[in-house]
């Protein structure tokens, strides 16, 4: 997420018009309260069907179960002394991926030394399992299945940190340009998908892939606004574009909006994928509800609703990488 509004997207993407997929289910939203602090940043999914939800400001995570109850399984301590870079708020919960087993893991920055990757056991206190540097803004989590290992995205810091939550050790995996704001967040959310962690830059508007293996970075989607998280439904990228209220698709043949404001979006933040469903968190951090969105995909991940003209995908990289087949 981020504070200040985005500009226009690059100019150098075409614009174009996409045929109307029908919806193929109504989105189903949950209402979220906003008196109590409940404004989502990122979900992870439980085998059972509930999601798992970081609520920015407060420090709780919050488990959401299928008929829409909310209860907190947790709460990470808000410092008396923090100070969160660029929101200058006392603590911001960004990420949250589930590890088999059940283990939670959140990324939490506060401005001082408690800024690091969290483990959060239902029942039991969380406890930090990495230091992370508190001059950063410690944003998405993605989890490598492989290995074990949690990549956070630093948004401030222009980096992504590669932890191993058994040993606390940190490690920088990728830095540079690719990764950093421009006036306000870079490297936002985050994923590890098919021998790659890809992450997205909110104030460049890119999607970007490193190969797990090592080597340089390169943008792989432009043009897109101010993105936030995403998810992988297939070969397709399904994201949240956060201050536009959109949640797209994006693929090959360019960009397509399948859910808007009509269906419920207030600052879309994060966006998990299970089958063809599609959940969505919403923070409402510049007007509106805050709520959990839930809506079934177009079997080919096309939309749930009516496309709109967008920014074409550019990038001869995207093109030619079967991730980015939509439609």
């Amino acid at each position: 997420m981020r504070i200040k509004l985005i500009g226009a997207v690059l100019a150098t993407a075409a614009a174009f018009a996409l045929t109307a997929e029908p919806a193929r289910a109504a989105s189903r939203l949950i209402p979220l309260d906003a008196a109590a602090g409940q404004q989502p940043e990122n979900i992870a999914l439980e085998p059972d069907g509930s999601a798992d939800l970081t609520f920015a400001w407060t420090g709780e995570i919050g488990r959401v179960t299928q008929d829409g109850r909310v209860r907190v399984l947790a709460r990470i301590p808000v410092p008396a002394d923090g100070d969160v870079p660029v929101v200058h708020r006392k603590l911001f919960l960004g990420g949250i991926v589930r590890a088999p087993g059940g283990d939670l893991y959140v990324a939490v920055s506060t401005g001082t030394a408690a800024t690091g990757l969290y483990r959060v056991r239902p029942g039991a206190a969380p406890v930090k399992v990495a230091s992370l540097p508190p001059s950063g803004f410690q944003n998405g989590v993605a989890r490598d299945p492989a290995s074990g290992d949690v990549f956070v995205a630093d948004s401030f810091g222009s980096a992504v940190w590669r932890v191993e939550p058994r040993t606390g050790r940190v490690t920088a995996f990728a830095t540079g340009a690719l990764l950093a704001p421009v006036n306000g967040f870079g490297a936002n959310g985050i994923k590890v998908h098919d021998g790659a962690v890809w992450v997205s830059n909110l104030d460049r508007g890119t999607l970007v892939r490193f190969p797990l293996a090592g080597g340089p970075g390169r943008d792989v989607a432009t043009g897109l606004g101010p993105v936030d998280d995403f998810a992988f439904h297939g070969h397709t990228v399904v994201a949240a574009i956060n201050q536009d209220n959109r949640v797209v698709t994006i693929g090959r043949d360019g960009t397509r909006t399948i859910l808007s404001t009509s269906d419920g979006l207030a600052n879309p933040t994060a966006v998990a994928v299970r089958g063809d469903t599609v959940f969505v968190t919403d923070g409402a951090y510049f007007g509106g509800s805050p709520n959990l969105l839930q809506a079934t995909l177009a079997a080919n991940t096309c939309g749930v609703t009516a496309t709109t003209s967008l920014p074409a995908v550019s990038g001869t990289e995207f093109a030619n990488t079967r991730y980015g087949t939509a439609g």
